[in-house]
């Protein structure tokens, strides 16, 4: 129980750094903020493996690196949606 608590702090700060790197707000707050670390942790891993300091089942540099691509990817459509 208290790992998955650690799991979702973990996202949502990596969720909410991305955000502040990119200077984009995150649709959906903080479950946002938690969906975008977390889904970001999983492309991350996929994209650049393991590597770095690990945190609750996260290496952190690949999870950054993934939120970021994450949030851009949603904003890029978001943004043309709107249009």
């Amino acid at each position: 129980m208290f790992s998955f608590l650690w799991y979702l702090i973990i996202g949502g700060l990596l969720g909410w750094l991305a955000g502040v790197i990119l200077g984009k707000d995150i649709p959906g707050g903080i479950i946002g903020n938690i969906v975008a670390g977390i889904l970001g942790a999983w492309i991350g891993g996929m994209l650049l493996g393991s590597w770095g300091p690990k945190m609750s089942d996260f290496y952190i540099f690949p999870a950054l690196i993934g939120a970021i691509v994450l949030i851009l990817v949603v904003s890029f459509v978001l943004k043309a949606v709107k249009k």
